[in-house]
C-alpha cells in the first residue's frame, strides 16, 4: 500500500539512490518529513522550526541517531539540562520531552513508514524514551517562581494612577510623547480588564469592543473579541487566528 500522507518515508526518500552513509541522509529526509507534517496541520513556522532545533540538539548531545534512542539518552540529555549554569525551568523540560515524544510518535506512525524504513536499513526501530516513570508531571496548574506574585489591588490603583499622570507631566516639561502616554495607559488598563495576552492587544483594534448585556454600565465596552488568539491544540495557528474568542470585562486577571 503507497503512502501518501505529508511526511511519509517514501515521498522523503529517494528509492533509486544509494548513500554512502546512509544514517545522516535518513535523519535529515525525517526532519523533513516531519516540517512537511507540521506544515500540513497550519502550524507556524515559529513552532516548527524550534522542534527541528531541539532534535538535532539532541542528536549532536547523545552522539546516536533518533532510531538509536533509548530511555537513558533522554534522562541524560534533561539531566544535562539541568547541571547548566542556568539550569532550564521546568516548564522548558517538560516542554522539551513534550516536543520530542511528539517527534518519536510521528516516526512510531505506521501510515508514515520511518519504522520500516529504519527497520529495513538499520536493523533498529525508533522507540519512546520519556514515559511515565521518568517524565516531568504535570501537577499545579501554576508552576511559576513563587517569588513572582500577583499586584495587590493597591498596587493596581498607584500603577494605573501613574500611567495616568504621565501624559499631563510629559505636557508640563514642553516636551513630545503625551500622546503615547495617554495611549499606554490605555493599553494598560485594557489588558487588565480584558485578560489579554501581548500579541492578543497588539492586534486590537476599536471595532474588537462590544457590548456585554450583562455589564451595560460599560455601554459599548463590556467586551473584547479576541480575533489573534493563541492556538488551541489540534488546530493550526492560522485557524486560531480565525476563531474569534470573546472576553469580558473584569473577567479574567492572570496572576503574575
Amino acid at each position: 500500500m503507497t503512502l501518501q500522507t505529508p511526511g511519509s518515508a517514501h515521498l522523503v526518500l529517494a528509492d533509486n539512490v544509494v548513500h554512502l552513509d546512509p544514517a545522516p541522509a535518513v535523519f535529515e529526509a525525517m526532519l523533513e518529513g516531519w516540517r512537511r507534517q507540521q506544515s500540513a496541520r497550519f502550524l507556524r513556522e515559529s513552532c516548527i522550526k524550534p522542534r527541528l532545533r531541539l532534535i538535532r540538539r539532541v542528536v549532536e548531545f547523545t552522539g546516536l541517531y533518533p532510531w538509536q534512542w533509548t530511555p537513558a539518552e533522554g534522562e541524560a540529555f534533561i539531566d544535562h539540562l539541568r547541571s547548566l549554569e542556568k539550569p532550564r525551568k521546568v516548564s522548558t523540560a517538560r516542554g522539551y520531552e513534550v516536543d520530542i515524544n511528539l517527534f518519536l510518535e510521528f516516526l512510531l506512525d505506521p501510515r508514515y513508514g520511518w519504522a520500516r524504513a529504519c527497520e529495513e536499513r538499520f536493523g533498529e526501530v525508533p522507540q519512546q524514551i520519556f514515559h511515565e516513570g521518568n517524565s516531568i508531571l504535570h501537577k499545579t496548574d501554576y508552576e511559576g517562581d513563587p517569588r513572582r506574585r500577583p499586584l495587590t489591588y493597591d498596587e493596581i490603583q498607584a500603577l494605573f494612577a501613574a500611567a495616568e499622570a504621565r501624559p499631563s507631566k510629559i505636557v508640563e516639561r514642553g516636551v513630545k510623547g503625551a500622546l503615547s502616554a495617554a495611549r499606554d495607559a490605555a493599553v494598560v488598563k485594557t489588558i487588565y480588564a480584558y485578560g489579554l495576552r501581548r500579541t492578543e492587544t497588539s492586534k486590537l483594534d476599536l471595532v474588537d469592543l462590544r457590548r456585554n448585556p450583562k455589564m451595560p454600565q460599560f455601554a459599548t465596552f463590556g467586551s473584547v473579541m479576541v480575533r489573534f488568539g493563541k492556538s488551541s491544540k489540534g488546530i493550526g495557528a492560522e485557524a486560531a487566528v480565525g476563531a474569534a474568542r470573546p472576553r469580558n470585562g473584569l473577567g479574567r486577571r492572570r496572576a503574575g
